[in-house]
């Protein structure tokens, strides 16, 4: 006589399932087009979003006092309630509370792209200093490095903020309408001015979550390898999603 098999009953947990990531983000409105964090269009997997009202660009990068720190922590909880498996932000400054969110929440953390620092002048064997990109280089502090892993290691930093479009939309919030492909020529050519007074770097960390879309542009013309967020997004997806091999052996 056959018996019949029960199921035994699945955990409940979360609010939301199939989610792995969950995004802390700044409140803007200008373009994100498709490798922006926060264009899921551009990813091969599914996230959850938690915007912080009235958290901008400028009060990230200009004032970031201990209530922001405590609203993004707010933020990583509730996300990890909802069902994220590993938290991010929508802006490397966020490499400011690091330590502090990934103390506040018992998943994987990886508040900045530039957590790949370290990564990066490993892979390219510890002999010149890792290219950073970033909006803002008059804003990127030593504690921003310190605080992911990467206080010791030799840095060029190129910052966007002479470049009129970048500037006018994504650091001074004058208005939300944006003309990308300018943004790709205004990257590239901060690029271009960060390998020519380093032209010994062998990598580049894009430090800003708006650079990604054209993270292609900057490989093919100095044929580097290119770190950014949504990359080291996809890999930690990999890392707290089970990944079934598929194939054949002998």
């Amino acid at each position: 006589m056959n018996k019949c098999v029960v199921d035994q009953p699945h955990k409940g947990d979360r609010n939301f399932y199939g989610v792995s990531i969950g995004v802390i983000c700044l409140e803007s409105y200008f373009p994100k087009p498709p490798g922006h964090i926060k264009n899921p269009a551009g990813l091969s997997f599914p996230v959850l979003y938690h915007t912080i009202k009235g958290a901008t660009v400028q009060k990230l990068l200009n004032d970031p006092t201990d209530k922001l720190r405590d609203l993004f922590i707010e933020a990583a909880r509730d996300l990890v309630q909802e069902g994220a498996r590993a938290i991010t932000s929508s802006c490397g400054f966020a490499a400011l509370y690091q330590e502090d969110l990934a103390t506040a929440v018992d998943v994987p953390v990886f508040a900045s792209s530039l957590i790949q620092i370290p990564i990066a002048w490993h892979m390219t064997g510890c002999k010149a200093p890792v290219g950073v990109l970033t909006a803002s280089s008059s804003s990127l502090t030593p504690e921003h490095f310190r605080l992911v892993g990467a206080a010791d290691i030799p840095v060029e930093i190129q910052g966007m903020e002479e470049y009129p479009e970048f500037s006018d939309v994504i650091l001074n919030n004058k208005r939300t309408d944006m003309d990308l492909g300018l943004i790709e020529e205004e990257i590239l050519s901060a690029a271009r001015q960060l390998l020519k007074r380093a032209p010994e770097t062998r990598a580049l960390v894009l430090e800003c979550t708006d650079m990604p879309p054209y993270a292609h542009r900057i490989q093919n013309e100095f044929g580097l390898p290119v770190f950014d967020l949504t990359t080291l997004t996809g890999m930690v997806q990999d890392v707290v999603t089970p990944v079934h091999y598929s194939g054949w052996h002998r």
